[in-house]
């Protein structure tokens, strides 16, 4: 088997950029999705709900396109043909979402149309996001893949800040950001549009510069032989997963629960503790949207500086632990900040472990895959310790809510007590 050859700066750049524009895709859904609900007319109870669609659609799409994809060979390549279609449908869905409630519709209405769009939102957001993962591990040495990783890393928050600030920055140039009752702001349409136009620019880029291996050269410098990749379906590779799948699984269970809930309900939590609103049709409750873009950001940024000192610490296990809590810390702030600014600290905090999350999981997981054949399909598996637990925390969210007592900012307690519980899981992690 031939070493794979070391790629310049340029190249492995090249192989993550359109990741840029995907995450733009994935930050505007994020930061923006309760919002447009709730002014579409959303109940709070029923918001969580709506968080159901994104994850089911990730864990059916990305093992799907991890096992295609390891199976497909093109003129085009074996992962960008994915790509480059997931991109193009997340491309038209982003500007029919924002628009659910300028259709003339009912309220009902309104609502199920903005919920088809999401889930062909996040079925595309997905498809096209996969791909990225691959490439990295298909193309680049063992010696390199931190340095890919932390590209891709780099490029991944660049575009959450990125799509996170929009309606903030849309407002301030002028954009309207009320609108009559039912219907989204301008603001937020016009985030969507140009997170799209960033996206498709972005895959253009990355599919003009990358050029994939043919099956000859991928074979010559990859040890699973193509009759391995193909011998397995997905329940004997799960049967054959090494213990660290399940272990850092469990972890994950507890993490991602506790971003659904940031995710769903941070901008209610922002209206009621800063503006003191829970009005959805209230310039005060559009405002506090805005905002909540902005803290994101600042989770993001705070992100990218804990990323820069995790490999600090010399047991990976206490470093993604700790991160954990100090992320936990930061969600049971949040209710008693009541100044928009002070918000900073928490979210930042919250900042520190999304950069573990980021990092964490897949360093012990592709270490323990190493030699298991079938990366692609095995990653794409992966991706459900991702999904599964933000659609049992969005099954559970509303019934959650009314015990802790309606009141949207204690589930930010809630997160934080999961992140707690995921911080105590790590240690049942083995790292070889």
């Amino acid at each position: 088997m031939k070493q794979k050859p070391d790629l310049s700066f340029w190249k492995l750049w090249n192989l993550s950029f359109g990741f840029f524009g995907v995450q733009i895709a994935y930050a505007l859904q994020s930061a923006n999705i309760s919002r447009i609900f709730a002014t579409l007319g959303a109940d709070p109870h029923n918001l969580s709900y709506f968080w159901i669609l994104p994850p089911l659609m990730g864990i059916l799409v990305q093992p799907i396109v991890g096992t295609l994809s390891d199976k497909t060979w093109t003129r085009f390549g074996r992962r960008i043909p994915y790509l480059f279609i997931g991109a193009a449908v997340a491309v038209l869905v982003m500007c029919l979402l924002p628009n659910s409630g300028s259709l003339g519709l009912t309220i009902s209405a309104a609502m199920m149309f903005g919920l088809i769009a999401l889930m062909f939102l996040d079925t595309s957001i997905n498809m096209a996001m996969q791909p990225f993962k691959m490439l990295v591990g298909d193309m680049v040495n063992e010696k390199q893949k931190a340095k890919a990783y932390s590209i891709q890393s780099f490029l991944c928050n660049a575009g959450s800040v990125m799509g996170y600030v929009f309606p903030f920055v849309f407002t301030f140039i002028g954009i309207s950001n009320v609108a009559e009752k039912g219907v989204v702001p301008d603001s937020v349409i016009w985030s969507f549009y140009i997170g799209a136009a960033i996206l498709i620019l972005c895959v253009i880029y990355t599919t003009s510069k990358v050029r994939e291996w043919n099956p000859q050269d991928y074979a010559e410098y990859n040890p699973v032989s193509e009759e391995k990749e193909e011998s397995a379906n997905w329940i004997t590779l799960l049967k054959n997963a090494p213990s660290t799948f399940w272990k850092v699984g469990l972890v994950q269970f507890f993490s991602w629960a506790a971003m659904l809930y940031m995710w769903n309900y941070t901008t209610g939590s922002i209206a009621e503790v800063v503006w003191n609103t829970t009005d959805a049709s209230s310039e005060a409750f559009q405002e506090a949207g805005n905002w909540t873009g902005i803290l994101f950001a600042v989770q993001a940024v705070g992100s990218v500086v804990w990323a820069a000192l995790l490999p600090q610490f010399k047991n990976t296990k206490l470093a993604y632990s700790v991160s954990l809590v100090i992320g936990a810390v930061g969600f049971c702030l949040v209710p008693y900040l009541h100044d928009q600014y002070l918000q900073f600290i928490p979210f930042l905090m919250i900042g520190c472990a999304w950069a573990a999350m980021l990092a964490m999981p897949f360093t012990f997981v592709t270490n323990a895959l190493q030699g298991y054949g079938h990366m692609g399909a095995y990653l794409g598996l992966f991706n459900g310790t991702i999904c599964i637990p933000q659609i049992v925390a969005a099954l559970l969210g509303g019934v959650i809510l009314s015990l802790v007592g309606h009141h949207q900012s204690s589930m930010m307690i809630v997160a934080g007590i999961s992140f707690l519980i995921g911080s105590a899981c790590v240690f049942v992690i083995k790292d070889k």
